[in-house]
């Protein structure tokens, strides 16, 4: 049987785009190639390729996304889950990234359907990097000092109600910090519990971005690693680490007007968050149930 293909991008415009792409993404990942020349370490940027296991190599790899066709010659023909049609155009086999990778594609779109449901909730306060030293003297998650020493930083969390609805945050809490939080996320509950206000949760839309696969056109992907790229220096600048080494300014959310930064940040990131959701929802749904 012959296959129809959609409208299919010429070559040079598809060219264009993916060498656009590789450029982009080569920026936001200069500091991390450089860094390992050298085997040293960042505590803020290393994150996005270590909690996120994307290389750099990966991510400037172009796709053209769902339903979108590229005349040839296109590298695309020998990579997994792409097919060529009779006229010889190239496209992401969808039925096959289904057959493989429906259950992840599934999860996806609940989740995020679900969290683009919910307000946005503020008032934790980036709380939950604070919960993840408390009690634990001079050690910590990362080779930062903290900005407050030790006894400070409990101090500050024992003043304040903790409200993490995030688990992949909640489950690096320390021991003596998780009976401090009000709610009990587990990884069952994600889908009922994820709302849009979380950082956590922000930083995340990146994750999904990625188990969406060649699905998710290039933009969209690299949009969604620049948005975890934004939330996780807010994330850390409103930790309890000192982070003057890497020229940021703390956000003191044990004060007034820290507090204040941190919720309008948080409501600015939410409304990115979700609308990068919205267009990862659209790419589940141009796949096959």
């Amino acid at each position: 049987m012959s296959v129809t293909a959609p409208p299919a991008l010429d070559a040079a415009t598809w060219q264009s785009l993916a060498e656009a792409h590789a450029a982009r993404a080569d920026g936001f990942t200069a500091g991390r190639r450089e860094r390992r020349s050298r085997q040293q370490k960042h505590a803020i940027e290393d994150f996005l390729f270590e909690y996120y296991p994307v290389t750099p190599a990966v991510l400037r790899r172009w796709h053209p996304g769902v339903g979108v066709a590229l005349e040839s010659p296109a590298p695309h023909a020998g990579w997994r889950w792409y097919r060529t049609s009779d006229d010889g155009t190239v496209t992401l086999d969808a039925d096959a990234f289904v057959a493989d990778r429906g259950e992840a594609v599934r999860f996806v779109h609940g989740l995020l359907t679900a969290t683009l449901g919910r307000p946005a909730l503020t008032g934790c306060f980036g709380l939950h990097e604070w919960a993840m030293v408390y009690r634990e003297g001079d050690e910590h998650r990362h080779p930062l000092p903290l900005r407050l020493g030790s006894a400070g930083t409990d101090a500050v969390v024992e003043a304040h109600k903790i409200r993490c609805t995030h688990f992949d945050a909640y489950r690096f809490f320390t021991p003596q910090a998780v009976d401090r939080n009000t709610l009990r996320p587990t990884r069952d509950s994600m889908t009922a519990m994820e709302q849009p206000g979380c950082l956590h949760a922000g930083m995340d839309v990146y994750k999904w971005a990625t188990k969406l696969g060649p699905a998710v056109p290039g933009d969209l992907l690299l949009d969604c690693f620049e948005l975890a790229r934004d939330i996780r220096t807010l994330d850390m600048q409103a930790s309890p680490y000192d982070v003057t080494t890497y020229g940021l300014d703390p956000v003191t959310i044990e004060t007034p007007e820290g507090k204040a930064h941190y919720v309008a940040r948080q409501r600015e990131f939410a409304e990115r968050g979700n609308a990068l959701r919205a267009r990862l929802v659209t790419v589940c749904e141009a796949l096959p149930a």
